[in-house]
């Protein structure tokens, strides 16, 4: 939880998953002017035997979570409505408006092309991202939002380990409540 709109937390690998070559993943989110949201990946380890895209030309993209991706949940607290944003390190980004569980389709005309950037060193992959949530039905000034961090990496031998805050019990579910554990409010 952050009353100050700035968080920064390590995200957990799934129980059932697992990978290696990844030391620790951390995430910071702060706010920025004009309700832009800020999201700043930091993943450590041998970055050579993960599965990373290079960084190309920013587009969407689509089903970006079958591969390296840095995914963030977002939601308006105790309302069954929410977004999911994913952010490549190709650049490749996608956005998605959900009305309940697992109910949604892609975003396209409310949603601002967000701004990513990605540095890349032997030991280090770093991806920011910002996106507006002026777009965004229901994020409005003052409410509290609930959001759910979380990271698919691949190894290069193409299994995937899921990185969250929290995960809920059973399989990787980054739709499931219990991923949303990050508690935010939108500034005025």
């Amino acid at each position: 939880m952050s009353e100050s709109g700035i968080f920064d937390a390590e995200l957990c690998c799934h129980p059932d998953t697992s990978c290696p070559a990844v030391e620790s993943l951390r995430a910071a989110i702060s706010w920025e002017r004009e309700r832009r949201l800020k999201i700043a990946y930091t993943l450590r380890g041998a970055i050579e035997d993960l599965r990373i895209a290079p960084f190309a030309t920013p587009r969407r993209g689509d089903r970006l979570w079958r591969h390296s991706c840095f995914e963030l949940f977002l939601g308006a607290q105790n309302d069954a409505e929410y977004y999911e944003f994913n952010f490549a390190p190709s650049g490749e980004w996608a956005a998605y408006g959900f009305r309940a569980y697992r109910e949604g389709l892609p975003l396209e005309s409310a949603v601002a092309e967000p701004k990513i950037s990605v540095e890349r060193g032997a030991e280090r992959l770093m991806l920011a991202a910002i996106l507006s949530t002026g777009g965004l039905a229901g994020i409005t000034p003052h409410i509290r939002l609930s959001l759910g961090v979380c990271a698919v990496i691949e190894d290069r031998a193409g299994a995937l380990s899921y990185w969250a805050l929290r995960h809920p019990a059973g399989k990787p579910d980054f739709h499931h409540a219990e991923s949303f554990a990050l508690e935010l409010a939108v500034p005025g």
